[in-house]
């Protein structure tokens, strides 16, 4: 499915209401959202939320290392100069989003964010109010590259012969293992001009199968179920990029801006940011 949320549809009129949104089944990116401390979530939700956060206590910990990492890595693609940005997952846009980030460095940064969530539709009102020259918000399936890369609004956003920073944080963990993950990246991979850019972070078993299986329970009732893979796994979904150091790494100690915790070994996902050649 995939769908344009412009200045002349739905979530820009008052009493506009978001489409199939079903309360009985929990969301990744509500319970991402709870778990950052935000408000745009259900019952559902919160309850799946626990679930995975009982059995790994630095549950919680992950997604805010994950948020700054996609900030550190943002920050990073901004000052090497990319502008044009194609957020695929975004989920709920909040506080430290893409559009923020990079724009404190390039203000003319354009952002086309894309999620398969009706949710996120309610957000592309104050992303888009006053801003469609440089946002963008589009319903579309990651397993769907075609949808994507092809979307009308996205190819009026984002000039394709330029470098584009393709982001899939908290994604590809998303994708089974028989729907093709590398695959789908290198479809994205084979539509970007040389300069371009892919930043992916991806959960791990933390080296605990048993701990991290019982934590990925809390999304066996939600809209996408959770897949881990392991370091080679995620290091060759950059094949056909560039890799910056440190590399492919547990993300605090990926360009830390501070002191690395001393947990870190705790926090389940890897990520990356490359450049193609």
């Amino acid at each position: 499915m995939t769908e344009e949320l412009g200045p002349d549809t739905g979530p820009l009129l008052p009493d506009w209401l978001p489409p199939e949104i079903d309360q009985t089944k929990a969301h990744p990116a509500r319970m991402y959202d709870y778990m950052l401390g935000g408000k745009n979530h259900f019952e559902v939700d919160r309850e799946a939320a626990e679930v995975a956060m009982q059995a790994a206590p630095a549950a919680r910990a992950m997604v805010l290392e994950n948020r700054a990492f996609l900030g550190r890595a943002v920050r990073h693609l901004a000052e090497a100069g990319i502008t044009q940005y194609l957020d695929i997952g975004t989920g709920l846009p909040g506080e430290g989003n893409t559009g923020e980030v990079a724009r404190a460095v390039r203000p003319e940064a354009r952002v086309a964010y894309v999620d398969y969530d009706p949710i996120v539709a309610v957000h592309s009102r104050a992303l888009l109010a006053g801003d469609e020259s440089r946002t963008a918000v589009v319903l579309a399936d990651v397993r769907e590259p075609k949808t994507i890369l092809e979307h009308p609004r996205v190819l009026e956003l984002l000039d394709f012969d330029q470098p584009v920073a393709v982001l899939m944080v908290a994604l590809l963990h998303f994708v089974g293992h028989d729907e093709d993950a590398a695959g789908i990246v290198a479809a994205f991979r084979d539509a970007l001009a040389p300069g371009s850019a892919l930043v992916i972070s991806h959960g791990t078993d933390g080296g605990q199968p048993e701990v991290s299986a019982a934590a990925r329970k809390g999304w066996d009732n939600a809209k996408s179920r959770v897949v881990v893979r392991d370091h080679e796994e995620i290091a060759a979904l950059f094949g056909g990029f560039e890799l910056v150091e440190p590399g492919v790494v547990q993300l605090p100690l990926w360009r830390p801006e501070g002191p690395v915790r001393e947990d870190w070994e705790t926090i389940w996902l890897e990520g990356g940011v490359a450049f193609k050649r």
